[in-house]
Formats: structure tokens, C-alpha cells, sequence
């Protein structure tokens, strides 16, 4: 049976915070306090009392259901020194006996109330930044990859890890929070972090949580179907994502041409803007054609994807191999170089890293990730955390062409999002799947037979339902999968990817794609190697 995860991962702190005093914190941002505020030292904020370190302050905020000053009394018992929050948290909170520093807003200014507790204001590492609806996890890996290959210490945020110099934990959100995020920064600070990849999700920059960072290179990848949840059009997407491409949110950006939003962002850029473009997945190709460089396809495998990366003014080029399937994937790291070469890293430095390794180095999470049976006899089975219609179907065109046999999908999505989506995600299925096997995901507080019915809708909607049909729960639908695959035969399972857990009714239970597969392989006769990864589900029997 599947059991309730333990494994939230933690909030990396800073060993050495600066010291700070409260009463500085309110001579910079509180209107109004209550209590007495001297002689007390702040080490750092936090929004959760959760994950709350002795000495920190803790800011509430008004949320969606409950406002934050509810839990000023668990604050305190953890440790808090004192309590942020507006005028109504204040009378809220007040009852716990802590200080209380009062402010108009308080997640608006959490950015810079994050970066003054954790000193975040100077001596960072090259920070690198990706934003987009598809491609950011891939770069942000890619980029880790190769500043690894560079000899580089790094550090990464994605929605797979954070990793400071090679240690790594698991993520809660795709962007951290602000006061986790100069925490992580701060962390990265100590461990002499050269430079630091980070995934940039849109929800990030509309609820602050990249407030008081300003990016070396930020990137645009592309705008396709997603967060239809949060937003009423394409247009309202693509403008909560603009304000990373102004002067205090970065230097300087690399801009995808491969969607027309692509031209828009330039047009309304406030920095300097290199652009780059792939013919082989660009939706316009007199845009793609106006690109300062371009991305062409060599070849597609099992392994990965070969490209080559040419300046179209001075006639540099570069030719390589990313061990991901597709030409998206050799587009996200034509991307990831030049993000690179934009961060001040040289041309030569760069592709002689590569080329010494035959290849680009990175291991991408749960993107297109292959368990692999022992030897090369029996059938490929990849998970892939894809959720978008455009990711599945650029995932699938790529999987069909290096397929010589029959191609199972199997698909789960997310309960409690955005549910315009999932009609086309069964239809991209079916479009290229000769079998389609839906199932559940992470249905989190939403019926998952409504989750299921959408996605079969839209399968059934080219397929017949001998060809399209349910199978609950996972753990039996990959099962059956693997008996309906043999040699040359593939299975891609959408949905968990590299995540460890679902959530079901607010419960975090313990749940891995990965393993799931490696056993149904198994027991199929179809043996495993080694895992390449800490999976917790392996622990949870």
C-alpha cells in the first residue's frame, strides 16, 4: 500500500546569516510595530512555520483561505523572534506575544526584506534565469551540465532540484519562494558558487518570488497552452512573463524566435536581446529565419539528438550531441550555450568543454528519461513530467520518429489546475501513440475519474476504444503496459517524471514513475541496471 510521504524537503539556510536587528528591520520596512523590538537579532524570514529555524521571523500573509497570523502562536513555539505582517495580522497575531513589525504588503516585500535577512545584496554567483512554457527544467539542467563540464562550481533551482556544488535536494515548487530563494542564494554564497542556474516559472514573477534578484542572462523559450487557470488569454500569459526582461530584473537575454511571442518579447525588452531559433521546430519560419543563430538537427535517437549551433553573422559554428530525445531538446541547448556565451563565458571555453566529452554532459530528471533494461534487447520505457499539449506533442513527434516498433502512451495529468488543457493532451495521445493508456496523476483536491475522463476524451477523440482506455490505478497501468510491449517497442509514461510523491486530498504520498517501471520491467523478464537515482518510493514498502 501506498504510505503518507515524510519527505518534504527541507529550506537550505546559510550557516553564517548576517546579524541583523529588528529594530533595523522596522526603521526599513514597517509603518507601525507592537511590542518591544530591542535587543532582539533576526537570522532570517520564513513564510512556514513548518520549516521555521530558532531566530527567524516569520511573515504572514493574508492567503487564499486563511491569513498566516492564524499561526503566529505555532511561530512562536518554533522559535520565531518576531511576526510580519499587515494591520490585520497584526490583531490576528497579537495574542502570541511576539513582536510585530506591521507593513502594507507583506509578500510584496518579501523579496527585499529576503535579500537584507540573508545579505543577498552582493558578492553572488552568475545567476542565469529561464522563463518560458516549456524548455525551462531541460536548460536549467543543461546549463548545470555544461558549467560542470567547464570545470565551473554550480548551483541550480529547478522544479526537479536544488543543487549547490553537487549536493542536491529534492523541490517543493518550481521557484522557490523569495525568503528560500535568497536563502538558497545565500547557501550558494558560502559554498563558493561560480555560477547558478535557475528556473523561472511565471507564477514566480507574479507572486514575487524573484523580487530583488536581477539576472545576469534571463532567457525566453516559448508560450504555448498552459496556466489558462491564472489567466484569461495568451496575451495575459505572455505579460506576466515581460517583466524579466527589464533592467532590474536582468542585464542582458537570450530570446527564443521558435514562437511568434518570441518577437514580442524582443520588441519589449528593456536590455540588451540576442536572439536564436531551431527551423526544425519553429512555428514561423520567415521569424526563425531573422535569428542571430540558429539551431540545426542532425539526427535523432534513442540516446539523444545531435545539432549543430552556427552564428549567422560571423559564421561560428558548433556541433554536438544532448543525450535527450527530439529537436526541442537540441533547441534547449543551443539555448543553454548561449546563455553561457551572454554570461561572459567564452566561446572557446565553452565548446572546447564540450568537445573534449564527445557530448554534452547532463542528466535531465524525468525529461524524456529512459529506464533501461539490461542490454538493448527489450523495449524503451521513458517517464516525462510533460504537461503541456505542445511538450507531449513535440515529445511524441520525437519518439515516433526513433521508434521502429509500436508506441505506448501512457498519461496521467495534474487535478486542481488548469483542466482547458487536457482535451488536447489526450488528443496529442492519440495522435501519435498506438496505444493509449490513461491514468492517474496527482489529483491533489479534484476527483481524478474528472481528470481521466478529460484526457480519454480527447484520446477517443482520434482513436478507438479499443485503442484508448483507462486503467486504474498507476501501479497496475504500467503493469499492463509492459505486457503489451516487446523488442523495437516503446512505452513513454506522462505524468510523474522525476517526482517522488502525489498528492491525494492533501495528502503527500509516496510515488515514483521511475521505480514503478523499473519493477514492471522486472517482472516482465525484461531485468534493470542500477538505479541512477535516490528514489524514496524504493524505501516505502
Amino acid at each position: 500500500m501506498t504510505k503518507p510521504a515524510s519527505n518534504i524537503p527541507p529550506v537550505l539556510r546559510p550557516e553564517n546569516p548576517p546579524r541583523r536587528r529588528l529594530t533595523e528591520l522596522a526603521e526599513r520596512f514597517g509603518r507601525d510595530t507592537r511590542g518591544s523590538l530591542d535587543g532582539i537579532e533576526v537570522r532570517g524570514v520564513t513564510l512556514a512555520t513548518s520549516d521555521l529555524h530558532p531566530g527567524e521571523v516569520f511573515v504572514a500573509i493574508n492567503g487564499r483561505n486563511r491569513h498566516g497570523a492564524e499561526f503566529a502562536q505555532a511561530a512562536a513555539d518554533a522559535g520565531a523572534v518576531a511576526i510580519v505582517t499587515d494591520a490585520q495580522g497584526a490583531d490576528i497575531a497579537e495574542p502570541a506575544g511576539l513582536p510585530i513589525v506591521i507593513v502594507d504588503d507583506p509578500r510584496g516585500m518579501l523579496g527585499e526584506l529576503s535579500k537584507w535577512a540573508f545579505g543577498t545584496d552582493h558578492d553572488l554567483p552568475i545567476l542565469l534565469g529561464t522563463t518560458g512554457t516549456d524548455g525551462k527544467t531541460s536548460i536549467t539542467h543543461i546549463l548545470d551540465g555544461i558549467l560542470s563540464q567547464m570545470g565551473v562550481v554550480s548551483g541550480l533551482s529547478s522544479s526537479a532540484l536544488r543543487t549547490i556544488a553537487g549536493e542536491s535536494v529534492m523541490a517543493r515548487l518550481t521557484t522557490p519562494e523569495a525568503y528560500e530563494m535568497h536563502a538558497l542564494l545565500a547557501v550558494m554564497r558560502e559554498r563558493h558558487v561560480e555560477a547558478a542556474a535557475i528556473e523561472v516559472s511565471v507564477q514566480a514573477i507574479m507572486r514575487h518570488r524573484v523580487d530583488a534578484i536581477v539576472f545576469d542572462v534571463s532567457a525566453f523559450t516559448n508560450l504555448s497552452h498552459d496556466h489558462m487557470d491564472d489567466f484569461s488569454d495568451m496575451e495575459e500569459y505572455l505579460e506576466a512573463k515581460l517583466p524579466l526582461f527589464r533592467p532590474d530584473r536582468a542585464r542582458r537575454s537570450v530570446v527564443s524566435l521558435d514562437t511568434p511571442a518570441g518577437a514580442e518579447v524582443v520588441q519589449r525588452a528593456e536590455v540588451p536581446v540576442v536572439t536564436i531559433a531551431t527551423p526544425a521546430i519553429a512555428v514561423d519560419q520567415d521569424l526563425a529565419a531573422t535569428a542571430e543563430w540558429t539551431v540545426t538537427v542532425l539526427e535523432e535517437t534513442l540516446d539523444g539528438t545531435g545539432f549543430t549551433l552556427t552564428n549567422n553573422t560571423d559564421g561560428r559554428t558548433f556541433t554536438s550531441f544532448v543525450p535527450v530525445i527530439g529537436p526541442h531538446m537540441a533547441a534547449n541547448a543551443g539555448m543553454a550555450i548561449l546563455m553561457l556565451l551572454e554570461a561572459g563565458y567564452s566561446w572557446e571555453r565553452i565548446t572546447g568543454a564540450i568537445a573534449k566529452d564527445g557530448a554534452i554532459r547532463a542528466h535531465l530528471p524525468g525529461r524524456a528519461e529512459r529506464i533501461h533494461a539490461a542490454g538493448e534487447s527489450g523495449p524503451a520505457v521513458y517517464v516525462d513530467f510533460g504537461h503541456t499539449p505542445v511538450g507531449i506533442e513535440k515529445t511524441l513527434e520525437a519518439m515516433r520518429k526513433v521508434t521502429t516498433g509500436k508506441l505506448v502512451v501512457m498519461m496521467g495529468a495534474d487535478g486542481s489546475r488548469d483542466t482547458t488543457k487536457r482535451f488536447a493532451m489526450g488528443k496529442a495521445a492519440g495522435d501519435y501513440g498506438d496505444v493509449v493508456i490513461i491514468t492517474d496523476h496527482n489529483p491533489r483536491w479534484e476527483d481524478p475519474a474528472v481528470v481521466r475522463r478529460m484526457l480519454l476524451e480527447g484520446a477517443l477523440s482520434v482513436k478507438s476504444a479499443d485503442e484508448a482506455y483507462e486503467v486504474v490505478p498507476p501501479e497496475k497501468a504500467i503493469v499492463d503496459a509492459v505486457k503489451l510491449v516487446g523488442p523495437g517497442d516503446a512505452i513513454i509514461w506522462f505524468g510523474p517524471g522525476h517526482q517522488d510523491h502525489r498528492e491525494v486530498q492533501g495528502v503527500r504520498l509516496f510515488y515514483s514513475g521511475r521505480e514503478l517501471a523499473r519493477r514492471a520491467l522486472d517482472d516482465a523478464g525484461w531485468p534493470v541496471g542500477e538505479r541512477r537515482w535516490n528514489d524514496p518510493y524504493a524505501r516505502a514498502e
